[in-house]
């Protein structure tokens, strides 16, 4: 992406000052976590031992990094009120079903990851393809994160590419080299905080000077149509819209296969659950993360609205602007110094917690279920910790150089759904299929998993791509290439099972619904009945309040 000379900020020592502070406290978070770092399962688990509050927080804040920040502001300019469905039937249901069925058999199992549940469910082959395809997604996402604040400090400060994204890689590296999870958690929970300080302003600025809700919604009515500015209206089967998809591609697409695929299986997210400190807690995780989560389009979608208002020319040919410059146009021509610098942190922090989401879990994976079990094998807890801490490096390298992938995408979010729709969906239907269906076999999972894998990428690259069949836009194919994923994995996974044998039912106790693992206790009650101790009034609160917030935008 060339640089967008009329993007450059006109920063001052008070905007670097508190860019300064900042970066030292995340160094210092690091340090103090240090201490409680003694076995590698603090490393990688912080020892199963945080409140729910914490992982809560940790867990939407791992999740808002350019994802939500570019990505989202991308697509509400280029998509308009279609882009809450990312939200309210994209995220929401998915959290609220990973919180109350599927925590329990992660945690119950006292797996380490994602993938080592498929070692117990499906054996050595499930667990080694998607661990392999999970540490391949994991730094191409992280790539995504860096080059997103690359290209943002490159526009706004002037800083050169290569140099934002070794700067920012290296802070990464050491607070989680130094800390572990408990690290990067405790500075996503900061993150959390420093994003919304530098978004809200933005957004209550952006509102005033496009005259409210009322002045962007007439004006984006005018220039792009009626449907830009609602949820629903257009997604009739056979209709155009600016998403280029209908209700039910939306509805299966995205609100089943994609988002159940990311929020259930990405392990940088459950891996936030899994250290919690009783399963209580790991089940109200996602719960507790879900309610922010339904407010965060006021503070991603809307700007972008706003900045296709203030800049008409957004992601037009020859503009020099892409639809990612969306929250940098806000930045540009509303922010004053001091606040703009507090803004410039809060897009570093977004771009830190994403990307430390998936080094961290990028460790964890490689160490715990490639190196430990098919590599160096039966070796002292003190090598695996070391081991996760080499791991860390080399991840944050690939990741610096993945980054540049990503720049070949004028919206990035369309990039990290193509992503979603290749490594997450597959990897779902071989987990949902598996948890209710006993008779599910060990290679109907490595085949279902595969196959899916592979008809993703067929669909996009070669259907899509090469216009053996008519989609409007890449999100409308990414959903597409969802659904093939899913129908495929689990057409395969049937026949498969057909034909091969299942495992002992005694060797499927905690692994499939309505089976107790054995020898495992009941969680201890916490002694406290109050509401927000209860997961099922925590989840069912938030989707109701989801479905809430589509009257405004439905028609």
């Amino acid at each position: 992406m060339l640089l967008a000379e009329g993007l450059r900020l006109p920063t001052n020592w008070l905007d670097y000052l508190i860019l300064a502070l900042y970066f030292l406290v995340v160094l210092g978070i690091g340090f103090a976590a240090r201490r409680s770092v003694k076995t590698s399962l603090d490393f990688f688990l912080s020892g199963r031992s945080l409140p729910a509050w914490v992982t809560g927080l940790a867990f939407v804040a791992a999740n808002l990094g350019a994802t939500e920040i570019l990505g989202m502001a991308a697509n509400g300019a280029q998509y308009g009120v279609y882009t809450v469905h990312w939200y309210w039937i994209g995220a929401i249901p998915a959290m609220v079903f990973l919180g109350l069925v599927m925590m329990p058999f992660y945690y119950n199992s006292k797996v380490r990851s994602v993938p080592e549940f498929l070692l117990h469910r499906f054996g050595p082959s499930s667990h080694l393809l998607s661990s392999i395809i999970f540490a391949v997604s994991s730094v191409l996402i992280a790539g995504v994160n860096l080059y997103a604040m690359a290209i943002v400090l490159e526009a706004l400060l002037g800083w050169p590419e290569w140099f934002a994204i070794v700067i920012a890689g290296l802070f990464v590296l050491i607070y989680i080299t130094v800390g572990g999870l408990s690290s990067a958690i405790y500075n996503e929970v900061l993150q959390f905080f420093v994003i919304l300080a530098a978004l809200i302003p933005l957004t209550i600025v952006g509102l005033k000077r496009v005259g409210g809700w009322d002045g962007i919604s007439d004006t984006l009515t005018q220039d792009k149509g009626g449907d830009f500015m609602t949820a629903w209206q257009g997604t009739g089967i056979g209709s155009d819209n600016p998403l280029g998809a209908n209700w039910l591609t939306i509805v299966l697409g995205l609100g089943f296969v994609m988002s159940f695929g990311y929020w259930t299986t990405n392990f940088a997210e459950v891996q936030r659950a899994l250290s919690a400190k009783n399963l209580s807690a790991a089940k109200r995780t996602p719960l507790i993360a879900a309610f922010p989560k339904i407010f965060i389009p006021a503070i991603v979608v809307i700007p972008g609205l706003i900045a296709l208002v203030m800049e008409p020319t957004l992601g037009k040919a020859g503009s020099g602007l892409d639809y990612n410059d969306a929250i940098p146009v806000l930045m540009r021509d509303l922010l004053p110094n001091g606040v703009l610098g507090i803004a410039v942190t809060g897009l570093l922090a977004a771009f830190m917690a994403g990307m430390a989401a998936n080094i961290s879990s990028f460790n964890t994976v490689f160490t715990t279920d490639i190196w430990q079990p098919y590599i160096k094998k039966d070796r002292p807890d003190a090598y695996y910790l070391k081991t996760g801490r080499v791991v860390t490096a080399v991840g944050v390298l690939i990741g610096m150089g993945t980054a540049f992938i990503a720049s070949s995408f004028s919206n990035i979010m369309n990039y990290l759904q193509t992503l979603f729709s290749f490594f997450n969906v597959p990897l779902f239907v071989v987990f949902i299929i598996g948890m209710f269906w006993k008779r599910t076999t060990a290679a109907a999972g490595f085949w279902g998993l595969l196959s899916g894998t592979a008809a993703a990428m067929i669909n996009y690259f070669w259907l899509y791509k090469q216009g053996v069949i008519g989609i409007p836009t890449d999100q409308g194919a990414n959903f597409v290439s969802s659904i093939v994923a899913f129908v495929v994995g689990a057409v395969v996974m049937f026949a498969v099972t057909m034909f091969t044998k299942p495992k002992p039912a005694a060797k499927l106790a905690g692994l499939v619904y309505g089976t107790k693992s054995p020898g495992l206790p009941e969680p201890p009650a916490e002694g406290d009945d109050a509401w927000y101790r209860k997961p099922a009034l925590l989840g069912w609160g938030a989707v109701i309040l989801a479905a809430l917030c589509y009257i405004p935008f439905s028609f």
